[in-house]
């Protein structure tokens, strides 16, 4: 969790006289908070409306003595907006800024100020629920004086308020198309709905909520990376922005993103890119940027005229085709140049196998591959077992399994695919000019789910707008498929991709 430097110590729970009077009456609290105070705290007439009267309407003050943290600007505006009665609070922001942080205050402040009261915090998945927002909601609890921290309740879906558990809680609830009215009937004096991650919350799940947020006490609040340019969350920002109170939170701005990171980001993206606008600048991706790996990037690649370094280990990558107009293709990486892409259409397992083994045959011996990455999915996996039989170094590599870098792909296949775009970025690499992979290279776009990593499209999805399965861009991207880069929010402690992706390569002694 984040705490500033300059925070303020803990406060002493009903330690004094209350000021800062609420412009309402707070209603009386239900039976047991007294049975739960301290003895000091008796010493009060009723200290718990004093408390309510002291952060009802303040809680960047609730901030910093509960907690003894000091908000960030944004978190502090984002607070205040609250206090003064904005019904509809929309943030879009990079990665990194403190958005749980400064939603975890907001709930528990509106919680422990006003009675009743019904907080539900939502999210696409299940794992951005509960990893993410609900279990920084649970960490704040404990960071609470005991004698506020001892009212709650802390279960596995709920935090309730010991005296009154069915009319003062927080409950997370996931967000799915399928079950719309899981939000539906949520009914108090008080309100508050929290969307985290609200780009990839289903428009039917918003729409089931409405019936509930139209109270005078109803709270909504939406945060997230802004990672698509339609729906809802996109049109609060936009065509609906006079209706919403809109944050928007860069990380170049920000005082708890590192510079490393933010550097990091450009080199491996481009500040130009999508990736960098969502992930780093807070903003919605361009319509029109959505290519993988952009023409001029390619072009530049195929015009390098690179030495190949003699001494270093030849590497195979080799995508089977997967239907009779697809083509099976190798592609032969030798140092930081792709030396050459043999194409084959309308062989079989084992045609394709002999192809392969003639290939490997006629390379001088120090020449011959050290290892054969094979896309193992569907007839893939036949190719790696006979290669093996035949003692070539066959590696099978399923795409479709997890990332190194999980917090930045969806896929392994999206991993390589902006490895790819990386490598080729570098001016030390070189590929043949060849028309067809240039198309290959740039014809996949990509996207990013509602956690904000990338995801490259299929070759189905590919098949669908009428173009052809990109076999040597993906023979080329599996030369790459021996190394990879590990760390935080999807970076690395370099960019160089070094670390042997080990769980990945089965078979290879």
């Amino acid at each position: 969790m984040d705490k500033s430097a300059a925070a303020t110590p803990p406060m002493r729970l009903f330690d004094g006289a209350a000021t800062a009077a609420g412009k309402h009456t707070p209603a009386t609290p239900p039976q047991g908070y007294r049975s739960n105070m301290s003895t000091a705290a008796r010493k009060s007439e009723n200290p718990f409306v004093d408390f309510i009267k002291t952060y009802r309407h303040d809680p960047v003050l609730f901030v910093k003595k509960v907690f003894g943290v000091e908000p960030d600007e944004w978190q502090a505006q984002f607070l205040r907006a609250i206090a003064d009665s904005e019904r509809r609070v929309s943030v879009r922001s990079g990665h990194g800024v403190g958005k749980s942080t400064a939603a975890s205050w907001a709930m528990l402040w509106y919680l422990l100020t006003r009675y009743p009261v019904k907080v539900v915090v939502t999210a696409p998945t299940s794992s951005q629920l509960f990893d993410a927002l609900f279990a920084e909601i649970k960490r704040w609890v404990k960071e609470m004086p005991p004698a506020l921290s001892e009212l709650l309740e802390v279960k596995s879906d709920r935090i309730e308020l010991r005296p009154s558990p069915t009319e003062a809680f927080i409950s997370a609830r996931t967000s799915r198309a399928e079950q719309p009215e899981a939000l539906q009937g949520i009914h108090s004096d008080n309100v508050m709905l929290v969307a985290d991650e609200a780009s990839g919350v289903p428009e039917a799940v918003f729409e089931a909520a409405a019936g509930s947020m139209s109270g005078h006490n109803a709270v909504t609040i939406l945060l997230g990376n802004p990672v698509r340019s339609t729906g809802y969350f996109y049109e609060t920002h936009n065509r609906l922005r006079d209706e919403w109170f809109t944050l928007h939170v860069n990380c170049e701005k920000s005082q708890r993103v590192s510079k490393e990171f933010v550097r990091e980001m450009a080199i491996k993206y481009g500040e130009e890119s999508n990736a960098y606008r969502v992930r780093v600048l807070g903003e919605f991706p361009l319509s029109d940027d959505d290519t993988m790996i952009p023409f001029s990037v390619v072009e530049q690649a195929m015009s390098r005229d690179i030495e190949v370094d003699q001494y270093a280990p030849m590497i195979y990558g080799i995508d089977v085709a997967r239907f009779g107009s697809d083509k099976s293709a190798l592609a032969k990486k030798k140092g930081n140049v792709i030396t050459d892409i043999k194409k084959w259409r309308g062989m079989d397992l084992m045609q394709l196998v002999g192809a392969i083994k003639a290939e490997y045959d006629a390379e001088e011996f120090e020449d011959r591959p050290t290892s054969i990455y094979v896309d193992s999915i569907g007839l893939g996996s036949g190719v790696v077992d006979r290669l093996r039989e035949l003692g070539l170094p066959a590696v099978g590599i399923n795409v479709s399994e997890s990332p190194a870098m999980k917090n930045a792909y969806v896929n392994l296949r999206s991993e390589l695919w902006g490895k790819m775009k990386h490598w080729l970025e570098q001016r030390g690499c070189a590929i043949p000019k060849d028309d067809d992979l240039m198309s290959d290279l740039c014809a996949p776009r990509y996207g990013f789910n509602s956690s904000g990593r990338l995801r490259v499209e299929t070759k189905d999805e590919m098949k669908k707008r009428g173009l052809a399965s990109p076999d040597m861009a993906d023979a080329c991207i599996l030369t790459l498929a021996g190394d990879a880069a590990v760390g935080i929010y999807g970076s690395a402690s370099g960019s160089t991709w070094t670390k042997p992706l080990k769980r990945l390569l089965k078979g290879v002694v």
